[in-house]
C-alpha cells in the first residue's frame, strides 16, 4: 500500500473543485506541530496557534471562492483533553469557512459509522488516513473502489445528519 504524504498530500486540498469533508473518528492524535498548543490549552495559557495560521488562510481563500469545507468530530464522553482542545480550535476554522460538527462514539455507533478517518474531495476522491499505535499520522490511502467510495458518501451524510455544530456541541 502506498501513503500519500507531505506536497502529494497537500495537494488534494488545493485540486478538490467542489468539497471537502473529513470524518475524524480519534480521540488524540499526536501531531507534533500542535502538541505546544495543546499542553499550553490544557495549562490554560494563552496561544495564538501558529500552526494553523496556513490551514485558517488557506480555507477562507478556498471558501471565498465557493469551496466548501465541513468535518464530523465524533468524540467520546467524557471529552477527552485533546477533544476540548478541537472544539476550542473549531471556533477559528469556523470563523475561516470550515463547518465542524460533532457526534458522540455511541451515536456513531449505533448508525453504524466506521472506527477510521477519512477525507472524502467533491463526493469521488476518497483518502483513507492510517495512524499508528502512538497517534501519529503515517499518510493517506487512495482507495478508487466505486462501492467504497459510495459507502463512504453515505457514511458522510449519516454523519453530518446526527452531528451538532460546534457552537451548540461547545455548550
Amino acid at each position: 500500500m502506498s501513503l500519500l504524504l507531505g506536497d502529494e498530500f497537500g495537494e488534494l486540498f488545493r485540486t478538490f473543485k467542489h468539497t471537502a469533508f473529513r470524518l475524524e473518528v480519534r480521540d488524540r492524535y499526536d501531531s507534533s506541530y500542535e502538541n505546544s498548543s495543546l499542553q499550553k490549552f490544557v495549562a490554560g495559557e494563552d496561544d495564538d496557534l501558529p500552526w494553523m495560521q496556513d490551514w485558517l488562510v488557506m480555507i477562507r481563500e478556498a471558501t471565498s471562492k465557493g469551496l466548501r469545507f465541513s468535518r464530523v468530530r465524533v468524540v467520546s464522553l467524557p471529552l477527552t483533553d485533546y477533544s476540548r482542545f478541537g472544539i476550542w480550535c473549531a471556533q477559528f476554522t469556523n470563523g475561516a469557512g470550515e463547518e465542524i460538527r460533532y457526534l458522540t462514539r455511541d451515536v456513531a455507533g449505533q448508525e453504524g459509522l466506521p472506527n477510521h478517518d477519512y477525507w472524502l474531495f467533491d463526493s469521488r476522491k476518497l483518502i483513507r488516513m492510517h495512524f499508528d499505535d502512538t497517534d501519529r499520522f503515517l499518510g493517506g490511502e487512495l482507495i478508487e473502489d466505486p462501492s467504497e467510495i459510495v459507502q463512504h458518501n453515505y457514511w458522510r451524510d449519516v454523519a453530518w445528519h446526527h452531528a451538532v455544530r460546534r457552537d451548540d456541541f461547545a455548550t
